[in-house]
């Protein structure tokens, strides 16, 4: 079984990496096409096999990861429906990219799998949501489910649930490293070196992610916890409260699902 890559960045080096080292799948049995030789060469270098076009790798794999960016399916997926059959199955990992919307584009009724990581995967503590067309079967989905499970958890979702969820694991990194980012600079301004602050700030999240999935306790109940009355902690949370913290994140979590959705069409 030949498992293609059509797009060489991070992410998908990452999960090429995580199938090699993990086991799941040799270097030899992986090919990657890139618009760039050089990626192309390095992976080669790697033992992996090289596609000179796409077309090209869809004629030679089994399996397809469409790992571009959404703006580049429409073009990508023309190139791809000149060597598709039905029995080959493509997985995507792009923001918006239904499974309809690959079937529809390749005008193929293939079997796709829509998977939604985050860049946590580059270091093995991925949260990826997945799903499925209703032709995929058990075996192949399960194979699938078992790469991202080397480098992260995996959670399935519903199709209908697959735009909302980008805010929830995929973007949301990102607004830990603002957030991180704010702290860290508030801490300069009082005193505490950048290295002081991330390193405490850091070990802080981590501690705090750990309270919420072993404890048992709601983030309300965690809240509450943390704020003895009359105290510090008190004090900053009514600057959020009056900033309206809560209610700018909904915000941004609506933002990113229109923009998914329109990315979609």
């Amino acid at each position: 079984m030949i498992i293609g890559f059509i797009g060489a960045g991070n992410m998908a080096g990452a999960i090429i990496n995580n199938m090699v080292s993990s086991g799941i799948h040799p270097a030899g049995q992986i090919m990657v096409y890139d618009i760039l030789k050089d990626k192309r060469d390095a992976f080669q270098k790697k033992g992996l096999l090289a596609a000179g076009s796409i077309p090209e790798l869809v004629k030679s794999c089994d399996i397809i990861f469409l790992s571009v960016k959404p703006q580049n399916f429409v073009e990508v997926l023309e190139e791809a429906r000149k060597e598709v059959k039905k029995e080959k199955l493509f997985v995507t990992i792009a923001a918006g990219i239904s499974t309809g919307y690959v079937t529809r584009l390749l005008s193929c009724d293939c079997p796709v799998i829509r998977v939604m990581p985050n860049t946590p995967l580059l270091i093995g503590q991925g949260a990826t949501a997945i799903t499925r067309s209703e032709n995929v079967t058990d075996k192949e989905f399960a194979f699938i489910q078992s790469i991202f499970a080397s480098c992260g958890t995996v959670t399935v979702l519903d199709e209908s649930k697959m735009n909302a969820v980008i805010s929830v694991n995929s973007t949301s990194p990102a607004y830990v490293y603002l957030l991180a980012k704010a702290v860290i600079e508030g801490g300069a301004k009082q005193g505490i070196d950048i290295d002081t602050s991330l390193k405490l700030f850091c070990q802080a999240l981590i501690g705090s992610a750990e309270m919420m999935l072993k404890s048992g306790y709601t983030p309300d109940e965690l809240i509450e916890m943390v704020s003895s009355p009359g105290g510090t902690t008190l004090k900053a949370l009514d600057v959020f409260y009056e900033y309206r913290f809560e209610e700018m994140i909904d915000k941004a979590m609506l933002a990113c699902t229109k923009r998914a959705e329109e990315l979609g069409r």
